[in-house]
């Protein structure tokens, strides 16, 4: 079902309400493709290096152009499914916000890309026109946060702390940025001492029907 998001998303952004229902095949795995962003493209949409939590950006659209994806007017169904991202900072979870992939003007969400999140739960919206692959790099740079091997933010590994990712609880190794989204998949970005043994999950608990 097509949706037109003048209405139906931006009130469901606004208020932070779950929406997109629809089934999404389950698997696993932890397969990595080449981040969909570009040294130039990252450097003018000016990612955060900042302390968390990272506020969306004003203007979503350099963003979501240095992410490699395009603004549409409504969702787009026909190929539909979710992963879930948490980030974990010194023990501390960082919120995912609701709104990355929306571009909002005067209030109103206007567009929407194949990429996106609808509340603070972590869900990671996939809907596009077709199969094609998404990675966890092109989320982060929506959402205007720098993404790199040992870095996301300003958090960056170095004095002790070290940057983690897992996918379903198993540790990935190079570049995180890079990791392929994958239905009812769990991503972790984990920041913390070296000497850390963190306990990571390896699965989360979808909605029904998602």
């Amino acid at each position: 079902m097509r949706r037109g998001i003048q209405l139906a998303s931006a009130m469901c952004l606004m208020m932070s309400v779950a929406a997109c229902g629809g089934s999404a095949a389950s698997s696993t795995g932890a397969t990595t493709a080449g981040s969909a962003t570009s040294a130039g493209t990252a450097a003018a949409a000016a990612l955060s290096t900042a302390q968390p939590p990272w506020p969306l950006p004003v203007d979503a659209r350099p963003y979501i152009a240095a992410a490699g994806l395009t603004v549409q007017g409504s969702e787009t169904l026909n190929v539909h499914y979710h992963a879930h991202l948490d980030i974990i900072d010194q023990g501390q979870v960082i919120a995912v916000p609701a709104g990355i992939g929306f571009v909002i003007q005067n209030g109103q969400a206007t567009g929407i890309t194949s990429l996106h999140t609808h509340d603070a739960s972590g869900v990671i919206h996939v809907e596009s026109q077709t199969n094609a692959p998404y990675s966890l790099g092109q989320v982060i740079t929506e959402w205007g946060v720098r993404l790199t091997t040992g870095q996301v933010g300003g958090l960056m590994s170095g004095n002790g702390n070290v940057l983690r990712a897992y996918v379903n609880g198993a540790p990935v190794t190079g570049d995180p940025a890079s990791i392929v989204l994958r239905p009812h998949q769990e991503i972790a970005l984990w920041f913390g001492p070296a000497s850390a043994k963190p306990q990571i999950a390896s699965s989360y608990s979808f909605p029904a029907g998602e």
